[in-house]
C-alpha cells in the first residue's frame, strides 16, 4: 500500500511552533505543512485552520508568547504530544524543529535549522535546552533533515549524529506571498532578521555609514532594519546608529506584515544580509524571490542559497560590505542582472519538491 492509500497519516506534524505573526523557523513550518499532503502528515492545528484531518491544540505555545510559551511548549511536547500521536494513529511525529518527547517512545523526524546557540553560546535561561536537550533530541531522531548541507555537516562535526541519518533539504517559499511587483527601486538598504550578535548588524550600521553617497541619487538613504527587538541587544544597535551619525536615516521595524515585506523587498536597492553564519538564510531567498539584489556573507549556508547570483562578502570586514553596498548604489547594470539572475536561481528552491522529499523520508523511517 503506497502512503496515498493509508487510512491513517503516517505522521502528525508538531504544529506547537505556529503562529498568526510567525518569523523564522514559525515561516518555515507554515509553509511546509502547507506544501504536504493532508493524507500523509495530519497537522496538530493551534490556529483553527481548514486543513482536513488536523487536531486542535493550544494556542499559547508558540514563540510569540515569549519564554513562557517557550517553556509551556516544552512542557506540552513532553507530556500531552506522545497521547495525541497515539491516539492519532500516525507512526511517527515530525517536528518543523529540534523538539520531541524524550519520555516515550516516539519515533520523530525532526528539523534542524542551525547550531548556531552552540557555536555562539550566550548567557540564557534557554542555555540548557540548547546544550542538552536538542542535542539528545538530534540523537534519538529516526531521521534529521537539514535545512543545509552546511547545517547537515556542523551537526555531524559538532554533535556526532551519524551522517546515515541526516538529509539535507532545500526550504522553499511561497509565489503567492513573494514575487516581483515591477516596482521602481528606492534608496534604501533592507536588513530582515533578529539582532542577535551573529547577525552582525553593527557592522552593517558602520558600512553603512562609511558610503560616499548616502546623500546622492534624489535625496538621503536609508538603512530599513526589520526584526524583532531584543533588550539585550537592540538598544546597543541603536546607540551605535546614532555615535555614528545615521540615527536618522534608520527605520528599526519590530514588525511587518506579509504585505508591507513584500512591499519592502520589491522597493528597496538591496537585501543585506551579512551574518557570521547562517543555516540557510531564508531572507536572502525571499529577496530573489523578488528579483531583489542580495548582498550575502561568504559563510555558513548562504553560498548555498544565493550561489552566483548575489555579492558575496567578508562579514568580518565592514570595508567589503561597505563596497558592495556603494556598487549596488551606482551599477543599476548590476543590479538588474543580479536580479534577474536571483530570481532564475529561487525557482529551484520549491515547496512542492521539499514536501515530496519529506513524504519518501517519513515512508523509508516508517518502513
Amino acid at each position: 500500500m503506497t502512503i496515498a492509500n493509508m487510512p491513517r497519516p503516517l505522521a502528525l506534524f508538531n504544529g506547537s511552533y505556529l503562529s498568526r505573526r510567525p518569523t523564522g523557523i514559525g515561516v518555515v513550518a507554515r509553509d511546509l505543512i502547507q506544501a504536504l499532503d493532508p493524507r500523509v502528515v495530519a497537522l496538530l492545528d493551534p490556529l483553527g485552520g481548514q486543513r482536513p484531518g488536523s487536531l486542535p491544540i493550544p494556542d499559547h505555545l508558540s514563540a510569540n508568547h515569549g519564554r513562557r510559551g517557550h517553556w509551556q511548549r516544552l512542557v506540552w511536547v513532553q507530556t500531552q504530544l506522545p497521547e495525541l500521536l497515539r491516539r492519532s494513529g500516525a507512526e511517527l511525529l515530525l517536528s518543523p524543529l529540534p523538539e520531541a518527547p524524550l519520555l516515550r517512545d516516539v519515533r520523530s523526524v525532526v528539523l534542524a535549522h542551525d547550531l548556531l546557540p552552540l557555536r555562539y553560546p550566550q548567557p540564557s535561561p534557554l542555555l540548557a535546552y540548547h546544550l542538552a536537550y536538542m542535542p539528545l533530541v538530534l540523537h534519538r531522531a529516526v531521521r534529521v533533515l537539514c535545512n543545509s548541507e552546511a547545517t547537515a555537516r556542523e551537526v555531524h562535526a559538532r554533535l556526532r549524529v551519524p551522517a546515515r541519518r541526516l538529509v539535507p533539504i532545500r526550504l522553499g517559499f511561497d509565489p503567492g506571498m513573494l514575487r516581483p511587483l515591477g516596482l521602481e527601486r528606492e534608496p534604501f538598504f533592507l536588513v530582515l532578521g533578529r539582532h542577535d550578535p551573529h547577525k552582525n548588524i553593527g557592522r552593517v550600521l558602520r558600512a553603512f555609514s562609511a558610503l560616499p553617497s548616502r546623500g546622492s541619487r534624489g535625496g538621503d538613504w536609508r538603512l530599513k532594519l526589520v526584526g524583532p527587538h531584543d533588550r539585550r541587544y537592540t538598544p546597543s544597535l541603536q546607540r551605535l546608529a546614532a555615535e555614528l551619525g545615521i540615527a536618522e536615516q534608520c527605520d528599526w521595524l519590530a514588525w511587518v506584515s506579509d504585505e508591507e515585506r513584500l512591499q519592502l523587498l520589491n522597493r528597496c536597492r538591496a537585501l543585506v544580509m551579512a551574518s557570521l553564519w547562517e543555516g540557510f538564510g531564508l531572507p536572502a531567498l525571499e529577496a530573489m524571490a523578488c528579483g531583489t539584489a542580495v548582498i550575502a556573507a561568504d559563510a555558513g549556508a548562504l553560498p548555498e542559497v544565493v550561489g552566483d547570483q548575489g555579492l558575496l562578502v567578508d562579514p568580518r570586514r565592514d570595508d567589503a560590505i561597505s563596497a558592495a553596498m556603494a556598487e549596488l548604489q551606482r551599477n543599476d547594470q548590476m543590479l538588474r542582472s543580479l536580479g534577474q539572475g536571483g530570481l532564475a536561481r529561487a525557482g529551484l528552491f520549491n515547496w512542492q519538491q521539499t514536501a515530496h522529499t519529506v513524504e519518501q523520508v517519513l515512508q523509508h523511517a516508517a518502513g
